[in-house]
């Protein structure tokens, strides 16, 4: 789309900035502002978040020693180890615990197309509010709206359920559950209590903006169809007697 836009551009005769606002109150340029909105929302709050899951550890020489593993985007689980108990580490009972799983993959392709998404609709808004009259001479543009736009609503459908799939995996993941596989708790004499993880809220939100996302983007498809010289051409056909 850029290289088309740059040739159109480039050509006198379609040339010239002709700024209008008002296309930002038509479905096509509101929806994209939504979309930018909503993009933002959703790199922010799965790329942002930091979290840690604490245990509550008794052994050799320690009572209830609270112990931790921090983890944080892109929740590369198998990672992160939690503190030892005391310097000591329970008269050598006490071995490296790391949690389980890497969700990496999930949680970067669900940021990465946020990203990329935030960008697109920038460029899209350029085109929209500063060169509508190009992006309408030129069939190839509405067109390749259209592909991109039909393409990432089923990338969003496609991330967001991988990264919904990948949240719950790490909840299990940092939850009480942790417990029966951690060796050094089953040391004679320790004991392992699960205390606190932090909370997920926010990776919650993300989810659900992904699905708004998707619905965004799939709603999207009609408004940029309308602009195509396919939906034209089927308008005259169907007006023909």
């Amino acid at each position: 789309w850029c290289g088309f836009l740059l040739a159109a551009l480039l050509s006198p005769r379609m040339a010239g900035l002709r700024v209008d606002f008002g296309l930002l109150l038509e479905p096509l340029g509101f929806i994209k502002v939504l979309e930018w909105i909503f993009s933002i929302f959703a790199f922010a709050t799965c790329g942002g978040f930091q979290g840690e899951t604490t245990l509550l550890v008794s052994c050799k020489g320690v009572v209830n020693k609270t112990v931790t593993a921090a983890f944080a985007y892109p929740f590369r689980l198998n990672t992160v180890v939690f503190n030892a108990p005391d310097p000591k580490r329970c008269g050598g009972t006490w071995t490296d615990v790391y949690l389980v799983g890497n969700f990496s993959s999930s949680a970067q392709f669900f940021v990465t197309l946020a990203v990329l998404v935030f960008l697109y609709c920038i460029a899209a808004l350029v085109v929209y509010i500063g060169y509508k009259h190009v992006y309408q001479q030129n069939s190839k543009f509405p067109l390749t709206d259209l592909a991109i736009t039909a393409i990432t609503a089923f990338l969003w459908l496609v991330s967001t359920f991988a990264w919904a799939k990948a949240l719950a995996d790490i909840k299990m993941s940092t939850g009480a559950s942790i417990i029966p596989g951690i060796e050094s708790c089953k040391a004679a004499g320790t004991t392992c209590r699960f205390a606190s993880v932090t909370s997920m809220g926010t990776l919650n939100v993300s989810v659900v903006f992904g699905l708004l996302n998707m619905v965004l983007w799939g709603g999207n498809v009609w408004f940029v169809y309308k602009d195509t010289n396919i939906h034209n051409q089927s308008n005259r056909i169907s007006q023909s007697p």
